[in-house]
């Protein structure tokens, strides 16, 4: 089954957790670069969550294009580390479907930064084409903080394949129409999203507790007809002897999730501080109902 016959289902798509925090909670970098240098374990972690429930697995290949790293002085090869990405989540699968993980540059357009629209465009399309080569079934844009940032990675990856985008933005508060740091607001993102042509579109990360992202859920299920994703983190991010820990159980979890579920969310999935235990609690939830 294609991934969008599987969107005109009525029954939701549990994607995984997050990579990078269950990287290290295993001891490795949380980076792209762990594709290349410990292979084996971030294998182990994708078939973790496929063992857990998960129907979709997401690259780990988050900030793996070419203005983010050299921006942060890393010396990589972007064709052999996006192209294992894809490869350990595909052959970790299993029949599950495979997305890109493309993410920001962490850099600002003009005129608060230096880059124009086209040059992150050509960023965001050198890595989408590496990510399509390398056979996945979607690309998925997330933890954007610019609508105009997503955008051009939207158009990016459009122009590379006829294969599903989703599009998720990172929220700092709910008021005023949910809104990102960018001042966007979630009526003018799935606007903008649904006409330059997402499949998906909604939240991920961000400042919200799991309430606030069922009310995101809410605001953009009122704001389009497209699908609506929600990949919450597990609690807020809490300063632990000098390491950033986020400490919601499984269970507490996948009870506040079910909120945005209820809210219009379609697809779910957990961020920064979630793993495999997460995703199984939810799986649970999801057969109960």
């Amino acid at each position: 089954m294609e991934f969008r016959e599987r969107l005109n289902s009525d029954k939701v798509i549990l994607f995984d957790g997050a990579m990078g925090t269950e990287l290290a909670k295993r001891g490795l970098e949380m980076s792209g670069t762990t594709n290349l240098s410990n292979p084996e374990q971030v294998l182990g972690v994708h078939r973790d969550y496929i063992r857990a429930g998960a129907e979709a697995l997401i690259t780990n290949t988050c900030t793996m294009n070419r203005i983010n790293v050299e921006s942060h002085g890393i010396s990589v090869d972007l064709e052999k580390i996006n192209l294992a990405g894809a490869r350990l989540a595909k052959e970790a699968a299993a029949g599950a479907f495979v997305f890109g993980d493309i993410s920001s540059t962490g850099q600002l357009l003009k005129p608060y930064g230096g880059y124009s629209e086209e040059q992150f465009y050509d960023n965001f399309r050198e890595q989408a084409a590496i990510l399509a080569e390398g056979g996945v079934d979607g690309f998925i844009v997330e933890t954007m903080l610019d609508l105009r940032e997503a955008l051009c990675a939207l158009r990016a990856c459009k122009s590379i394949a006829d294969l599903p985008v989703i599009v998720t933005l990172s929220f700092t508060q709910l008021n005023r129409g949910g809104r990102t740091i960018m001042g966007d607001a979630v009526s003018e993102i799935a606007r903008a999203l649904e006409e330059s042509g997402a499949d998906v579109v909604g939240a991920n990360c961000g400042d919200l507790g799991l309430a606030e992202m069922a009310g995101l859920a809410a605001l953009f299920r009122d704001a389009t007809a497209l699908p609506v994703m929600i990949q919450p983190n597990a609690g807020k991010p809490k300063l632990v002897k000098g390491e950033t820990v986020f400490d919601m159980k499984p269970e507490e979890f996948a009870e506040g999730l079910m909120e945005s579920v209820d809210s219009g969310a379609s697809l779910i999935g957990g961020c920064c501080g979630t793993g495999p235990e997460h995703i199984r609690f939810i799986s649970e939830r999801l057969k109960d109902r």
